[in-house]
């Protein structure tokens, strides 16, 4: 059947006051709705109004700012005179990665509903995200309590049951490190590692999709270095535990909060103390506040000597760290791999290291214990149906979990054909788990494999490239009911293969611009286009 270019929806004039990419979503929004299958339109016409049940909570589903790639000031500007929980919910990073226990939509209806008081679960949106929360919750603590909009009956009272251990940040478990082995080719400039850890003696389980969460340790040279700039000594006792323990496993030293530039101002004077007040209330008055972690910010006001234990207090709590897993519990029952970059820069002439990519690359030994819990995957799990084709998209430690997916496929015998897009700096150095990928695509079972690299050649290649080059095959799976799955960096990358996937279905589906971006739309609300991004 030939398919004829329907000309393009415009839903969303160019007068309105949104930007192109925000035009862009709202158009697929509601050419998703008028595209519905036979008898949708009607019903929704048809249907009768509702009386609101409750007050207004965050939902995916009326967020037009539920872009991780959207800058903090646009997504506050689409919520703009909203309710509150929505509000609240803009000001998370967007991603749904799990690393707060929810996704940004529940984070934000607990945070409304009164059901969590922490403001700084959200790692991936800093300090910009604590400062808009705190800055909501005043807004929510001067508002009445919220009523649910189902309430529980009055008979029965709501019982939670209670969290299985390892399955919450709040709950982890010991595990015990296996080892590493390096990924990367000599002459890499990254520095990928396959790590190994039992789980046998936890009791934890896992499918494929989910997240092993870590609990870092501080590298303690740089421990102490903070104690020794404070002046105080490592073995005081601050609530029952030695200082340096309690900054090892405890507290973070990465980006400086607010409420140590608070505590700075009260030790300083002058311009200092109005240097320390501004950077406390999210102004940068030298263009260096970006760059300052605690130990940075110690150092740029000097004189000050804050007590061991109102410093602690000014600090936020050490976050877990998120892996996606990269094995199937089929292959080797009892075990989880992860696959990590360390983290290594220099800034200021310090070397800055990541606090668990470096652990896991360097400052763990075979047989050290380590504090982990499992992450459920939010909507990104292989199809029900074995048969059913998938596509992934994973360039750098993006393959993780689509390795976990390719040994789950083989360990089961699913017949559905499996397309990978894989891409990395230099295919000489960073071919990552070559061998394996390698061998399931002689075997079949790894139906094809296509490969981008960025730095081989004088033009850049990535696998969006690689993607538009092979338009016309991905349709025809898109066609066959497959699944696309992305997994990667949030700003750019999955931003990038999306807009990608818009201009195939475009160009190769015969659709308008608009229809394309609704299609797309489509295939994320049924579940055949799913994302997991940091």
């Amino acid at each position: 059947m030939t398919m004829h270019a329907r000309p393009p929806l415009v839903l969303i004039p160019e007068s309105a006051p949104f930007t192109a990419e925000q035009r862009s979503w709202l158009s697929g929004y509601f050419a998703a709705l008028l595209a519905a299958p036979a008898g949708g339109a009607t019903a929704l016409a048809e249907a009768p109004a509702l009386a609101p049940a409750g007050p207004e909570l965050a939902d995916n589903e009326r967020a037009p700012w539920h872009d991780p790639a959207m800058s903090l000031a646009e997504r506050q500007k689409l919520a703009d005179g909203r309710p509150l929980a929505p509000r609240l919910m803009a000001a998370m990073a967007q991603q749904d990665c799990g690393q707060c226990g929810y996704s940004c939509a529940d984070y934000a209806n607990a945070l409304f509903l009164k059901d969590e008081a922490r403001l700084n679960l959200c790692a991936p949106g800093g300090k910009e995200t604590f400062r808009a929360l705190k800055t909501l919750a005043e807004e929510l603590a001067g508002a009445a309590a919220p009523v649910p909009a189902a309430p529980a009956t009055l008979a029965e009272p709501t019982v939670r049951p209670p969290v299985e251990p390892g399955r919450s940040r709040e709950h982890p478990v010991g595990a015990v490190f296996l080892g590493r082995r390096r990924l990367n080719k000599p002459g890499s400039e990254k520095e990928t590692w396959h790590v190994e850890i039992d789980l046998s003696g936890s009791g934890l389980g896992y499918e494929v999709g989910d997240s092993l969460g870590v609990l870092p340790i501080n590298p303690p040279a740089l421990v102490d270095a903070v104690i020794a700039q404070i002046g105080a000594r490592p073995e005081r006792p601050i609530d029952g535990v030695a200082l340096r323990e309690r900054l090892l496993r405890d507290l973070d030293l990465g980006p400086a909060p607010d409420a140590l530039f608070q505590l700075l101002s009260y030790l300083t004077g002058g311009a200092q103390r109005a240097k320390a007040r501004a950077l406390s209330q999210g102004e940068d008055p030298d263009g260096d506040a970006a760059q300052l972690d605690v130990l940075g910010a110690l150092h740029k006001f000097g004189s000050a000597r804050p007590d061991a234990e109102a410093f602690l207090e000014a600090l936020q709590p050490l976050q877990p760290r998120l892996y996606s897993i990269s094995s199937s519990p089929r292959t080797k029952p009892g075990r989880v791999t992860l696959t990590v970059d360390s983290v290594r820069y220099a800034l200021n002439r310090r070397l800055r290291l990541g606090v668990c990519s470096t652990l896991f690359g360097e400052r763990i030994n075979p047989g050290d214990p380590v504090q982990v819990y499992v992450q459920a995957a939010h909507n990104f799990a292989l199809p029900p149906d074995p048969a059913t084709p998938i596509v992934m998209v994973g360039p750098g430690t993006g393959v993780a979990p689509f390795r976990a997916f390719l040994e789950e496929r083989a360990a089961t015998g699913s017949p559905g054909r499996n397309w990978l897009f894989f891409g990395h700096q230099r295919r000489g150095t960073d071919f990552l788990y070559e061998e394996e990928l390698t061998a399931w695509k002689q075997s079949g079972h790894l139906s094809r494999l296509t490969l981008a690299w960025s730095r081989d050649a004088a033009e850049k290649i990535y696998v969006q490239d690689r993607m538009r080059e092979t338009g016309a095959e991905l349709w025809r799976w898109l066609e066959d009911g497959a699944h696309v799955y992305v997994c990667g960096d949030a700003k750019r990358m999955a931003r990038d293969v999306e807009a990608a996937l818009v201009e195939i279905v475009a160009q190769h589906g015969g659709r308008g611009q608009d229809a394309a971006i609704a299609h797309i739309a489509q295939l994320k609300k049924a579940g055949r286009y799913q994302a997991d991004v940091y």
